[in-house]
Order: structure tokens, then sequence, then C-alpha cells
């Protein structure tokens, strides 16, 4: 079992990166509160079968207070800010670039709530990430039609707070309980979320055809649980800025299967940007070999 974490990281950075590509597939067909509301639902009622079938333990009240804030952040507020954006254009490619930024905020957010230690070439980092998100969005920012408007982008950048902000609460008030009980009681924070936005803003009009069908089970299944889950487990075992540098990784593997199987366009400009925002979050996020730290100290 040990051996096998190892491929933890790997499979949740592809596995996360298709959360955008499904979102694309599904928001033609529903609106996207509307979809992200059945879709928690069904995620809370399957993991409240595999509680019963794993005879999970129950969480305490104070777990599950803290795991539904967690869930209302890190699965209401970022996925119904991302679905929204895409669902009025926005290319799921340059969302997932935005939310790319997620380690650079985390970074700072483990600082001041976990005592993760930032350091200047964290802050030089997170300078760098900006800069190279703003080569990557230049092309699009001269005409803000097409989806990428005003709204969509800041949108984009909500997504990113209340994902910061979740995991944030989840490693520092609800990393000690079951983790299935816990990932159930966070879909019931999102999924209500959901449902009163639904109830204010939408219509609540579903197509239901092929597609859609498809997306919502692959959501469901791969991403509400099996991304999810491997992601409760990094949360769990490991430091928050380690956790975090991954998410550097989703939109360049998002850009390459956005490309692939819709045709999205990358420019030349916007590769550098994003190997510049990369190499930023690579410094916002790494941290220095335990025997340098030590000779720093003495």
């Amino acid at each position: 079992m040990h051996s096998l974490k190892r491929f933890i990281p790997a499979s949740f950075v592809v596995l996360w990166a298709t959360g955008f590509i499904g979102a694309r597939y599904a928001m033609p067909w529903a609106e996207p509160f509307t979809f992200l509301a059945v879709r928690f639902v069904i995620a809370a009622v399957l993991l409240a079968r595999l509680m019963l079938v794993l005879g999970s333990k129950r969480a305490t009240r104070a777990e599950a207070l803290h795991a539904t804030v967690a869930g209302i952040l890190m699965h209401g507020v970022y996925l119904g800010a991302v679905f929204w954006a895409i669902h009025r254009g926005m290319p799921a490619g340059l969302s997932a670039l935005i939310v790319g930024l997620q380690p650079l905020i985390t970074a700072v957010l483990a600082g001041r709530f976990l005592g993760e230690a930032i350091l200047p070439r964290h802050w030089a980092g997170l300078a760098v990430g900006l800069i190279g998100v703003v080569i990557v969005l230049w092309p699009k920012l001269g005409a803000l039609g097409g989806g990428v408007t005003p709204e969509t982008l800041i949108a984009s950048l909500v997504s990113v707070l209340g994902m910061s902000a979740g995991t944030i609460w989840q490693k520092r008030y609800a990393s000690g309980g079951d983790l299935v009980a816990a990932t159930m009681w966070q879909y019931i924070g999102g999924g209500a979320l959901m449902i009163l936005a639904s109830l204010a803003f939408e219509t609540h009009t579903v197509i239901i055809n092929g597609e859609l069908i498809f997306a919502m089970a692959w959501l469901v299944l791969v991403l509400s649980i099996g991304a999810i889950f491997l992601l409760m487990v990094m949360i769990r075992d490991g430091e928050m800025s380690k956790v975090a540098s991954l998410f550097y990784l989703v939109p360049a593997v998002t850009a390459v299967i956005a490309w692939a199987l819709f045709g999205e366009q990358l420019s030349l400009v916007q590769i550098v940007g994003m190997a510049i925002a990369t190499l930023g979050v690579g410094l916002a996020t790494a941290r220095p070999a335990k025997g340098r730290t030590e000779e720093l100290r003495n």
C-alpha cells in the first residue's frame, strides 16, 4: 500500500484536469448550479451507501460542521464559479490556467493559518507566477468577447480563493476523522449552496442527452469520489505547500486535453506564459532541503 502512494500525486493531477473537460461537455445542456446540485447530491448519496458497506465511523458534530464548511468552499464556491464561467464561454484551458494559481494563494494562507514558513523566494514566485498569467491572458484581453469577459475572469478568481480557503480549512480543522464520512459532509455543504444558488438564479432547464449523462457519471465517479479522495489523503498526510504545488501541473494537462478534444488554440506566447507561471508556482511552493535549513539555523 505504501508503494502505491507514490502514484497518488500524478493520478490526482490527471484526474483533476479532466474536471474542466467534463464541465465543457455538460454546460451546453444544463445550467451550472443546477447541474452541480444534482452532482453533489448523487455523490453524497453514494458516499452514504459506501459508509454502510465499509462500516465507516460516523463524524462527530464538530467534524461534520468543519467538513461542511470545507465543502462549501472547496466544492460549492470553487466549482460553482468555475462552471458558471465555463457555461458563459470561458475556454476550459484558460479557466484551468487561472485556477492553477491556487498554489500561490494557498502558500500565503498556509503561512498565515498553518504556520508554514514563507521565504523571500516564495514571494518572488508569487510575482513571477502573476507575470506568467498576465502573459497567457494578454492575447485574450484585447477583445473581451467570446466568453473571456471581466465577469468570467472574476468568477475564475473567486474559484481560486474558494479552493485555497477550503483546503486550508480542511487541513486545519477537518483532517482527523474518517475520510468517507468527511467527504460525504463536504458534498452536503457544497450541495446545499448549489441548491440555494440554483433556486435563486436559474430556471432549472436541463436537456438530457448522451453528453450530459457521460459528464455527470464521469464527474461524480472520477472527480467527486476518485480525485477528491486522493486530494483528501494528500491533505491529511502532507504539507499544504507540497500538496498545493501539484495544481500548477493541471493547466498544462487541461490545455493539452482541450486542444485535442475541442480544438482550443494555444499560442506560443501563451505557452511561454504558462511556463513562467509554472516556474513562479514552483518557486512559491518550494521548500529548502533539510540539511540546508539546519545549516542556516546554525
